[in-house]
């Protein structure tokens, strides 16, 4: 709708203007600004706007009016109508769009040492629901999974399974200071007994093979809880292990841009340069690569790739390691401006108001599964998607089983379950009130139809804000709004039965569209 508003002022204007939200609702669906416009024709604000208003007089307005140098407009029946057949007529495919934008957005990437936690779960929902939006409005989106196989996590993996695996076994088993504990380690070391023999655990080393064994089987894992939270299946799984081979290549092209130094032994990138608080080492003295060199290696193998922008979400802890990325773009002669950072803070779990039970399986954090088996990924996507992901979340799961107006979640899908209801009862389907005029609307039929169809352009600030919650947000206030107008307004065997039947259809219809974009099942009976 704003499209077609700004067109119209585009033929009298010359360009297309901002279109905004008046201060007050009695003003207006839009207030169109006409300063600009007002000094280009060397003319005063007020009496410019007064000008455009009788320009502007169409169909497709109710009323125009100049209100200082803004211009209001009400929307007619005739035209909100017509965008609510838009809806009833594209159905899932309502506000698609095309873009020319291609982005790489990488998401969890959690080490493959243990099952996923609540913490990587708010990463990966984040990083889904964004995924969906943005490509419902036609950003070319590829997901990927960064799968950090190298370096000493995996090898503590592999020491954690072989030492569990001699103790099961009834070995001496002296254990150091650093291994990594929980019931899964045990469950993996008794299926590696049965893989690698008895005889394989009677050595006092244990070979590679053993530590990427586990890590494949971590990985079965950790791909089974992202199935578990409906999170879309990524495109692409990048292995680091895989990318050193080029670690040769990318060295000399960041000495042949002056970014490395040696000192005490060690190989630094002179990260500082680029708003590092300091150099950061990427060989170590015994000519090892370090982490950071292997993410150096991963980026310019992304950046070879050609996309448009490049989105990567990460754990807030990780917000220090910006700069130091950023530098070595820069240095490997990349825009460093094409990557966005997006940091997803921790959550803190509640259970009748006491701290959420650590998993015995996992050892010392809470895992996915077991937050999904005990309240469902649906409820859990929605509560995860109520607030900005940088942002602290405490939540406690008992809320999330209440089914009333408290409960977010259960409150979008009880609006949707009741309008579903609705037209069960009658026995009709959305399509048959398709072509049903809207008409003489009354200011509450008007002000939940314009609410509804303002979807396409929150899709358009969630995604390019990068603030899937926006739509959450969106989807509690329709379905606020739904609930009052059902409240008030009798619908069946009302004189305006048709109408009304036809502005429910178009609410339901954008309740399940938004409920799906944010990858959760609308309920159709609760």
């Amino acid at each position: 709708m704003k499209k077609k508003v700004a067109e119209i002022f585009k033929k009298h204007l010359g360009e297309e203007p901002p279109i905004n939200k008046p201060k007050q609702k009695d003003f207006g669906h839009y207030a169109v600004p006409v300063f600009k416009y007002a000094k280009i024709n060397k003319k005063n604000p007020v009496e410019f706007a007064k000008e455009i208003c009788e320009k502007v007089k169409c169909e497709e307005f109710e009323n125009v009016e100049a209100v200082g140098g803004f211009v209001n407009i009400k929307l007619s029946d005739k035209f909100l109508d017509e965008f609510s057949n838009k809806v009833l007529d594209e159905k899932e495919n309502f506000a698609k769009s095309t873009k020319d934008e291609s982005i790489l957005l990488e998401y969890i990437s959690a080490n493959p040492t243990g099952p996923l936690h609540i913490g990587h779960a708010r990463g990966a929902i984040f990083g889904d629901a964004l995924t969906r939006i943005g490509r419902h409005i036609g950003y070319k989106i590829t997901t990927e999974y960064y799968v950090n196989d190298a370096g000493r996590q995996i090898y503590l993996l592999g020491l954690s399974v072989f030492l569990a695996a001699k103790e099961i076994l009834g070995f001496e088993v002296n254990w150091p200071e650093e291994y990594y504990k929980g019931e899964y380690i045990k469950d993996l070391a008794k299926e590696a007994i049965e893989v690698f023999k008895e005889e394989y655990f009677k050595k006092e080393k244990f070979g590679e093979e053993l530590s990427l064994w586990a890590k494949d089987k971590m990985l079965e894992e950790i791909k089974k809880d992202i199935q578990a939270l409906k999170v879309t299946p990524f495109d692409n799984w990048v292995s680091e292990r895989s990318l050193y081979k080029y670690w040769d290549e990318v060295r000399a092209i960041l000495e042949k841009n002056g970014a490395l130094y040696e000192k005490d032994g060690k190989i630094w990138l002179k990260s500082s340069e680029f708003k590092d608080e300091k150099d950061r080492v990427v060989v170590r003295e015994d000519g090892r690569p370090t982490y950071l060199a292997g993410d150096i290696i991963y980026h310019w193998d992304k950046f070879k790739r050609g996309y448009d922008r490049y989105i990567n979400i990460w754990g807030a802890d990780h917000h220090g390691y910006i700069a130091r990325v950023k530098a070595a773009i820069k240095f490997l002669g990349f825009d460093p401006e094409k990557l966005e950072i997006l940091l997803s803070q921790m959550v803190k779990l509640l259970k009748g108001g006491e701290p959420y039970k650590m998993s015995k399986r996992a050892g010392n954090f809470i895992l996915v599964r077991d937050v999904v088996d005990d309240v469902g990924a649906d409820a859990l996507r929605f509560i995860f998607l109520t607030k900005k992901a940088d942002t602290h979340l405490e939540f406690d799961v008992e809320e999330l089983k209440k089914e009333d107006s408290s409960n977010p979640s259960y409150y979008v899908n009880y609006a949707h379950a009741r309008i579903r209801s609705i037209f069960r009862n009658k026995g009709i389907e959305y399509d048959d009130v398709r072509d049903v005029k809207l008409t003489n609307l009354t200011q509450d039929e008007k002000d939940l139809l314009f609410l509804a169809l303002q979807l396409p352009y929150v899709l358009e600030d969630a995604f390019v804000n990068r603030e899937p919650h926006r739509l959450t947000n969106f989807l509690i206030d329709l379905a606020s709004e739904f609930h009052k107008f059902y409240n008030k307004n009798k619908v069946i065997g009302s004189e305006r039965e048709k109408e009304r039947l036809k502005i429910l259809a178009v609410v339901g219809s954008i309740l399940k569209l938004g409920l799906f974009l944010l990858g959760i099942e609308a309920k159709e009976r609760m």
